[in-house]
């Protein structure tokens, strides 16, 4: 079963899936700045464009690009900048 997420006023929209590997949602970000908070540990993939990211124990932010993944810890909240709309994979461990 699918489920469609929003947040930010619809400015990030996902769909989700659980299957055979847990689950997953693949999304696309407006442009803009974002904070998120997770619950599990989340390994995000870059689909196209790029995504900077600030987890809360660094000063500056990491850029990732295309088909370029980084991990999230669980229970953190981190900062997020799209410069162009910017689709994504997310899995959760």
């Amino acid at each position: 079963m699918y489920k469609i997420n929003e947040y930010f006023d619809g400015n990030v929209v996902s769909i989700s899936h659980n299957g055979a590997e847990g689950k997953a949602t693949i999304g696309i970000m407006a442009a803009g700045e974002y904070q998120f908070g997770t619950s599990s540990i989340e390994i995000m993939t870059v689909i196209s464009g790029k995504i900077m990211v600030k987890m809360p124990d660094e000063n500056k932010w990491n850029t990732y690009k295309k088909f370029e993944s980084f991990e999230v810890p669980k229970g953190i909240t981190f900062g997020v900048k799209v410069e162009e709309d910017t689709p994504y994979l997310c899995l959760y461990k």
